[in-house]
């Protein structure tokens, strides 16, 4: 039984959401150069202190934005659709339609290309896909209440955000919601690639 969220617990999330966001408008107004921690802390509202209870630096608290954000998702409201027999790709599904929306998908790029411009945030790139996955699988086993093997719900978590990295990097030719397709690119939808990877899964490629 999960424990229940309390008015401090809220308080707290509340926080280091402002925390993140504000360093995270920051590094795309500014660049990583920029600006400092001082200034993340004046644009939140929040002493010195404060960030340091939350965050190691101005990075960490940058790519702690998308966490915050995901941490946040209500997992009754998520599967409330889903009958409790579902399996858990459908379940995976529903999660990412939920938890990738096109403004998370779209600053989730920028955060990519930010990391390709600065080195200091390379490595909270893997950081943030790595723990969204296991945000991922730790719902999964939720859930399934058991139904699977210890590992299948890793893998399945593992093998659906792994494909999101060379979407996000440029490698893969993959239109974004709201981005205008050029007949000439060759690229495909959103929706038609996340169909796609599940219609693999669900045939085991």
């Amino acid at each position: 039984m999960n424990p229940k969220v309390t008015l401090r617990d809220k308080k707290k999330e509340a926080t280091a959401y402002g925390l993140a966001a504000a360093a995270f408008e920051l590094a795309l107004e500014r660049g990583m150069d920029g600006f400092i921690v001082d200034d993340v802390v004046r644009k939140a509202g929040f002493s010195r202190r404060t960030f340091a209870n939350y965050f190691s630096c101005k990075e960490d608290a940058v790519a702690a934005y998308f966490l915050v954000s995901v941490s946040s998702q209500d997992k009754k409201v998520l599967f409330a659709d889903l009958p409790p027999d579902a399996p858990p790709l459908d379940a995976l599904y529903s999660l990412l339609k939920m938890q990738f929306t096109s403004e998370f998908l779209h600053k989730l790029r920028q955060f990519v290309s930010l990391a390709n411009q600065y080195p200091s945030l390379e490595p909270y790139i893997l950081s943030v896909f790595r723990r969204l996955q296991i945000a991922a699988q730790e719902m999964l086993e939720q859930f399934s209440h058991g139904r699977y093997a210890d590992g299948y719900t890793h893998l399945l978590a593992g093998a659906v955000y792994g494909a999101f990295v060379p979407i996000l990097d440029g490698r893969l030719n993959v239109l974004l919601p709201g981005e205008v397709q050029d007949e000439r690119s060759g690229a495909i939808s959103f929706d038609q690639y996340l169909n796609s990877m599940f219609a693999y899964l669900r045939n085991g490629f």
